[in-house]
């Protein structure tokens, strides 16, 4: 192997990095493979203090930008991530907010302009799997689409990953996680559709993160300034133990031999 092993994992915002990837991140960590967090936005569209939403008095976009990247640091730290990249852009706010028609806000950036940024890092770091979004961001968000967009470009033009994953929510893991929900009483307001999350048979990674749901909790924890949004956290520890012993993930293609259905992000590399 000419360089150390290493995972590169691209989310669109701070907080991002956890739900999907960061039982990963942390196990990865512990086995010593380098781990490499590049984050596309500064999260300006999240909530400020008192749950102020975009578009409320008192909300401070770059208050809330330098509070969530704090907080990313801080997650990263548990998660015991080795490098933090960011490419600083705006956060596009969900879809169809009035931010989405900034033209600084990320899914409006020409995609060769970013891809290109990332491109340079995975020439630097030369990551042989990489992990991000699919095509529609895991639930049609701007930044996730894009982050998604750019990573398949800077991939290909690279050429330096070996393995493509994207992050994804099995149908039947949604539909025992809402059950979990109802069972511990927490109100969410939304109800997943039947078509939600990705489709069972399509899952191609199933990674075992047990060893890793405290430092999970404690990451997801660290975005407290989000945490009204983090349903998350109000559920039993019981509950947490189980919807976060596992993480898992479609292979978008690899370039090196290995099983159809995996529990190693890094089989045929090790």
């Amino acid at each position: 192997m000419e360089h150390e092993l290493t995972l590169m994992a691209v989310h669109a915002h701070p907080d991002d990095e956890v739900l999907g990837t960061g039982g990963l991140l942390a196990r990865c960590a512990a086995e010593g493979i380098r781990t490499v967090l590049v984050t596309c936005t500064n999260g300006e569209q999240g909530d400020d203090t008192g749950g102020a939403k975009p578009g409320d008095p008192g909300h401070d976009a770059a208050g809330v930008a330098r509070r969530r990247l704090a907080e990313l640091g801080e997650s990263a730290a548990h998660l015991r991530i080795d490098e933090v990249e960011l490419l600083g852009y705006r956060d596009s706010g969900m879809v169809g907010w009035d931010t989405n028609d900034d033209p600084a806000a990320f899914a409006n950036i020409p995609p060769e302009e970013s891809a290109g940024r990332l491109a340079e890092l995975m020439e630097r770091y030369r990551p042989q799997v990489v992990v991000t979004y699919d095509e529609d961001g895991g639930y049609g968000h701007p930044d996730h689409i894009q982050a998604h967009r750019i990573t398949v470009a800077a991939a290909e033009k690279t050429g330096v990953p070996a393995k493509l994953y994207y992050t994804a929510m099995p149908r039947s893991g949604i539909k025992r996680m809402f059950e979990f929900v109802k069972e511990a009483g927490i109100e969410i307001d939304f109800e997943p559709p039947e078509d939600f999350g990705t489709p069972d048979e399509l899952i191609t990674s199933v990674v075992d993160v047990s060893a890793h749901v405290e430092a999970k909790v404690k990451a997801l924890q660290a975005h407290a300034s989000q945490g009204e949004n983090i349903f998350f956290l109000r559920m039993p520890e019981k509950v947490q133990a189980t919807i976060f012993s596992s993480e898992t993930f479609v292979r978008q293609w690899s370039r090196v031999e290995a099983p159809a259905h995996e529990d190693d992000l890094f089989a045929g590399l090790r």
